[in-house]
């Protein structure tokens, strides 16, 4: 391995610190918000439209599988890939799915507004 290889690495390994870094940083401010219009403005300003409306549709068709809707019914309805449902289907079948966890929030979160 040569010298400029393992000066790259090292620029590499530095760089997916920082942002692990910067990843639990802004977890832990989102975690401190209540306000879900604050909420909406934060990722407005941080996400593309596109990238905001596929964070959205991400959640929508993990909603829908929650809910036993098939994958090909989820496709038509979103117009979306295949891939990208089974993707989810499978995070949210995995043992301590961080999927699983924020729908069972929300799901509480939706009980409890209707008492």
């Amino acid at each position: 391995m040569d010298n400029n290889t393992k000066i790259e690495e090292q620029n590499e390994n530095e760089a997916a610190a920082k942002i692990g870094d910067g990843l639990d940083e802004l977890c832990s401010a989102l975690c401190k918000i209540d306000d879900v219009n604050l909420m909406k403005d934060f990722f407005a300003c941080l996400l593309t439209p596109a990238e905001l409306s596929d964070i959205a549709m991400r959640w929508l068709l993990v909603r829908e599988i929650d809910k036993g809707t098939t994958q090909r019914e989820i496709a038509r309805m979103f117009g979306m890939s295949l891939c990208k449902i089974t993707r989810g289907s499978r995070e949210l079948k995995k043992e301590n799915s961080a999927f699983r966890q924020v729908l069972d929030i929300y799901k509480q979160i939706q009980k409890d507004s209707e008492k």
